[in-house]
């Protein structure tokens, strides 16, 4: 049985649902699942939905087609379709900290994350270790301010070789240029405390120990260009007081961060976020 995800989002009109569920109906579909949302500020219409065919004859290729030929134009539609079967490939770019990344090859080695790391890239040797525990490829591609440029060529060749869908910044302490985002949009997720832009460095929980903050926080975004100032996926919080140390605050910054990118990536992966602009929409 073929499964199919839609993401789709246009200027809102009345018949949108019924008029896609008709053409997916007369093509012997069955919807799973449906959800929508109207942007009434912007009047945007966004929907996302699951369905199946069980036809031997049906083919995605002609799906697509026959679907763009229909709903392009008349409705002015962006759209995605998805292979609801297919496992994304991710690469796992890290640093020195290792919590994301434990974090992430549990959930994977679990079964919990729908995915397959063929690749672990890095700007120091220090986690080959946790690579290996995994049975995961790792490469050390050194990064300098001299040597950038050929540092991110060769992570390109390394992303291409292995068919890479999507990229995970976890904790990866370099900034991307933005040549190589723009080679790929929305398919990079980074992470990174909520301190941002208020407690920039190398020590933001120390700074915000120190301003006495009642909550601390991590968010999710896609990168782009402007750094961490992506398309946000998920964010989470956690109080804090006077009776917390530094340590607890970077504990407690270090659960979140997991959490949070753990669920960006899930959300991404399963093909609930729709990028519009610079916002996003999440569907349950």
């Amino acid at each position: 049985m073929q499964k199919l995800t839609i993401l789709i989002n246009c200027p809102d009109k009345k018949g949108i649902v019924t008029t896609i569920t008709q053409f997916i109906l007369e093509d012997n579909g069955n919807i799973v699942y449906l959800d929508q949302h109207v942007d009434r500020e912007q009047q945007v219409f966004f929907m996302r939905l699951e369905c199946e065919f069980d036809s031997p004859a049906f083919k995605q290729e002609v799906f697509e087609q026959q679907f763009k030929d229909k709903f392009k134009e008349d409705f002015k539609l962006d759209y995605k379709i998805f292979d609801a079967h297919y496992t994304p490939r991710l690469a796992l770019f890290v640093s020195k900290y290792d919590h994301c990344l434990y974090d992430i090859l549990g959930r994977y080695a679990s079964g919990e994350l729908k995915v397959e790391i063929p690749l672990i890239i890095s700007n120091h040797p220090d986690l080959e270790i946790v690579a290996k525990r995994f049975d995961i490829p790792f490469k050390h591609v050194p990064v300098t301010k001299e040597t950038k440029p050929q540092a991110e060529a060769k992570h390109t060749e390394l992303l291409k070789e292995h068919g890479i869908d999507l990229i995970i910044l976890a904790r990866y302490m370099q900034i991307l240029s933005n040549d190589f985002v723009r080679q790929f949009p929305d398919q990079i997720i980074n992470i990174h405390h909520s301190f941002l832009p208020a407690f920039i460095g190398a020590k933001p929980y120390h700074a915000a120990f120190k301003r006495g903050v009642k909550i601390i926080g991590a968010t999710s975004h896609y990168a782009t260009a402007d750094l961490d100032e992506g398309p946000i996926i998920e964010q989470e919080i956690v109080r804090v007081s006077h009776v917390h140390t530094v340590r607890d605050f970077i504990e407690k910054g270090r659960d979140l961060e997991k959490m949070v990118l753990a669920r960006a990536i899930r959300a991404h992966i399963e093909n609930k976020v729709l990028v519009y602009g610079n916002k996003t929409v999440i569907f349950s």
